[in-house]
C-alpha cells in the first residue's frame, strides 16, 4: 500500500462520513424518524453505490480506492446498525428489532445486486 492509496482512502472515507452524517440527520428531522430508520436508509443507499461502483471500477485504481474502500466504507456503518440492533433488543423492541436486521441485509443485498445490473446494461 503506498501513500497515494492511504491518502486517497483517507479522503474518501472523510467524505462519506460526512455525508453520512448529514444524511441521516437530514433524514430523522425531515421525516421525524428514530435514528436507527435514518441509519437503514443511508446504508441501503451505500449498498447501492457500491454495486454501482464495483460495476464501473473493475481494476485496481485509485478510484476504486476513493470510492469503494474510502467513501462506500465511510458513508456505511456496521458499527452503527450493530449499536443500534443492542438499543433496540434493550428497550424490548423486538419487532423493530428483526425487521431493521432484515431490512439492513435482505434489502442491502438486493441494493448491491441492482446497482451491478443497472451498469451492466
Amino acid at each position: 500500500m503506498t501513500l497515494s492509496k492511504i491518502l486517497i482512502v483517507f479522503l474518501g472515507g472523510g467524505l462519506g462520513s460526512v455525508l453520512r452524517y448529514l444524511l441521516s440527520d437530514s433524514i430523522a428531522r425531515g421525516l421525524t424518524l428514530k435514528p436507527f430508520w435514518a441509519t437503514l436508509v443511508v446504508n441501503i443507499i451505500g449498498c447501492f453505490l457500491i454495486g454501482v461502483a464495483s460495476g464501473l471500477i473493475r481494476q485496481d485504481s485509485l478510484a476504486k480506492y476513493l470510492f469503494i474502500t474510502g467513501f462506500c466504507g465511510g458513508f456505511t456503518t456496521f458499527s452503527t446498525f450493530s449499536a443500534e440492533n443492542v438499543h433496540l433488543w434493550q428497550q424490548g423492541q423486538y419487532f423493530q428489532l428483526l425487521l431493521y436486521i432484515f431490512l439492513s441485509l435482505f434489502v442491502g443485498f438486493l441494493a448491491v445486486i441492482a446497482g451491478k445490473l443497472i451498469i451492466s446494461y
